[in-house]
């Protein structure tokens, strides 16, 4: 675990709302799909996966997932037909794991406990992210970053 900030971050992304699952997985391979027909998908890309809701908390049905691209400005992108938002800075607890989902599920369960043994708390307010920086992916590795207070 590593304690970074996390600076104000530009983002173009897709949403669906509905129970988390495989219609999650299915929606970053058709935003994948959708940045290589684009052309915005490079080895410098880095892609976010951000599941906006609590499921213990919000309505499965309800629960919004996010899949988003960092861009620098959202001057080249104007003409697609994408939403964008910019992502509060903040600080982290940042996780990095095997990018199999085996290995994410086992961070999700430990690191809560990690983050509190180390005297942090989580800030609710802001959504745990996902980031699979392309270079990071080829070498079979992605980041769960965990909003701190």
């Amino acid at each position: 675990m590593n304690i970074k900030q996390i600076p104000e971050t530009k983002i173009i992304y897709m949403r669906r709302t509905g129970v988390y699952g495989i219609e999650n997985k299915n929606l970053m391979e058709n935003f994948k799909k959708w940045l290589k027909d684009n052309n915005l998908f490079n080895s410098d890309s880095v892609i976010l996966a951000i599941p906006r809701d609590n499921p213990q908390t919000t309505d499965p049905k309800n629960c919004r997932y996010d899949v988003a691209l960092v861009v620098n400005s959202f001057n080249d992108i104007e003409q697609l037909d994408i939403n964008n938002d910019v992502l509060e800075s903040g600080k982290y607890a940042i996780f990095t794991v095997e990018h199999t989902e085996e290995a994410i599920i086992k961070a999700m369960g430990n690191m809560f406990s990690e983050i509190d043994s180390e005297g942090h708390s989580l800030n609710a307010r802001q959504p745990i992210i996902e980031r699979y920086a392309v270079k990071m992916v080829e070498n079979n590795k992605c980041e769960i970053c965990v909003p701190l207070s």
